[in-house]
């Protein structure tokens, strides 16, 4: 794997670097050599924070982990993309435009067992009203929510806020 790393707020060290090198070349044993992952540390406060993304041809293996040390954070992203990566694999392989990231090794190993499958148990339909996000914003909290789907009064598309770390929020758009 190639690793493009980077620093937020936060100067790269030669030790950290090497960790992240270590570290996340475990996950060679996944990936064919030429597999870009960009990895970003950055520090907010007092937490010490890894975001990993590794593209792979029509999907995007991403984790992020923080705690009160950038070395344990490294641990922690590596456990959470190797449990995501042999949890989802039949269903990221089986679509044969992603399988040519994986290495051969990877693709011909027995597949584990998916202990959760992905069941839907309710549908909900429901009106989309032109709003702002900042209604949006206050429609979901007023049902308890997580995230609200809506339509943007100004551009006429449908739009989703979402609740974010730090009670904070987003706003995903469809683009064009």
């Amino acid at each position: 794997m190639k690793f493009n790393i980077t620093g937020r707020n936060l100067n790269v060290t030669d030790g950290l670097r090497h960790m992240v090198d270590k570290k996340l070349g475990k996950l060679d044993k996944f990936f064919k050599p030429d597999t870009i992952c960009n990895v970003t540390l950055s520090t907010q406060r007092d937490q010490q924070k890894i975001e990993v993304t590794i593209p792979v041809k029509g999907t995007v293996i991403r984790a992020e982990e923080s705690s009160l040390d950038m070395y344990q954070s490294i641990d922690l992203v590596v456990d959470v993309i190797e449990r995501q990566i042999r949890k989802y694999r039949t269903r990221i392989i089986d679509r044969n435009q992603s399988a040519q990231a994986f290495s051969e090794s990877f693709i011909e190993d027995e597949a584990e067992e998916d202990d959760a499958e992905i069941q839907i148990v309710r549908t909900k339909q429901f009106d989309l009203k032109p709003m702002t996000p900042e209604e949006a914003c206050l429609q979901m909290e007023l049902v308890g929510h997580s995230f609200f789907v809506f339509e943007n009064g100004n551009t006429g598309k449908v739009n989703v806020v979402y609740k974010r770390k730090g009670n904070t929020y987003g706003l995903i758009e469809p683009e064009g």
